[in-house]
């Protein structure tokens, strides 16, 4: 009996000495698998590629959601490491509402958004009375709008800043009439023949249109409403961070982004390291020459 019982003993001795070495070898791993969620390509392309280039030990998990709340739930539920799949004023709005702490960390590209019709050709045919449809999330309404007031179809109070709404709009020459809808819905408002339709490149390529389609653009070259990649502010200076963001800015990204960049999708928000000091000095070299060519000319 006493045999017995040393020899199981011992076993169990064997067992707990080895388990805590390969639970912490199971923690670390899992530790290393950087989640992101993210909805719909391209988005969830640029995720992909990031994974295939992400240094070691690290690596990336894709978590697609459905829709444009779950991502920033996720995050702030700690269920993913990152997200990438919105712009930092959309972040900002969830902060408010939510009291988070999520932090838009890396631009990556600016989604080429407009306005389109199945009714007009040019902005020259819009009539008095005609539907606008627009996006119910405040951000989005206040990018429609502000795309709206660029050209001239309504003017804004000054004070509304990146949100102005509905309310806000003091100018209305063509009396448009606003309906709200769901982001994920306004391909279906084009569909169903309102006359005006605020959307993305990713969500009206379900039906076949391109940014070539669009009745007006937005003319957007300052990243406000790039696409980023957003984590939480507690793992700003984290390895895993820094990582993944290089990944998300790899050459691998960028020639992918690149692509879609010629087919008027988006806009590469980044460069890579090296190329804007290049451009600099680049330049300054042709100042220096102009600089030159003056004098030599002066003499």
């Amino acid at each position: 009996m006493f045999k017995k019982g040393l020899l199981v003993s011992a076993l169990a001795l064997l067992v707990g000495g080895f388990a805590p070495a390969a639970a912490n070898v199971s923690a670390q791993d899992e530790e290393n698998v950087l989640k992101v969620a993210s909805h719909l390509p391209p988005m969830t392309d640029v995720v992909e590629i990031a994974s295939e280039v992400i240094a070691e030990p690290y690596s990336i998990e894709l978590v697609e959601v459905s829709d444009n709340i779950q991502y920033n739930e996720a995050l702030l539920n700690d269920e993913v490491y990152a997200n990438f799949a919105q712009h930092e004023p959309f972040a900002e709005i969830f902060n408010e509402e939510r009291d988070g702490d999520l932090v838009a960390i890396q631009p990556v590209y600016n989604a080429v958004v407009g306005f389109y019709s199945s009714v007009y050709d040019s902005i020259d045919q819009i009539e008095d009375g005609a539907e606008v449809a627009i996006p119910s999330d405040i951000t989005n309404e206040g990018r429609a709008l502000l795309i709206l007031e660029d050209h001239d179809l309504i003017s804004l109070n000054d004070e509304a800043g990146l949100f102005p709404t509905v309310a806000d709009i003091e100018e209305n020459p063509h009396n448009l009439e606003f309906t709200h809808i769901d982001l994920l819905n306004l391909t279906g408002a084009y569909e169903d023949g309102i006359e005006l339709v605020f959307n993305y490149p990713t969500y009206i390529a379900s039906i076949d249109l391109t940014t070539d389609d669009a009745l007006i653009l937005e003319d957007e070259d300052d990243n406000t409403y790039a696409i980023q990649l957003v984590i939480r502010e507690g793992n700003l200076d984290t390895e895993a961070t820094k990582a993944l963001q290089a990944a998300f800015t790899s050459p691998e990204v960028l020639e992918f982004l690149d692509e879609l960049a010629a087919e008027k999708h988006l806009a590469p928000a980044f460069s890579l390291d090296g190329e804007e000091d290049a451009d600099e000095d680049e330049a300054e070299d042709a100042d220096e020459d102009s600089s030159e060519s003056e004098e030599e000319s002066a003499e």
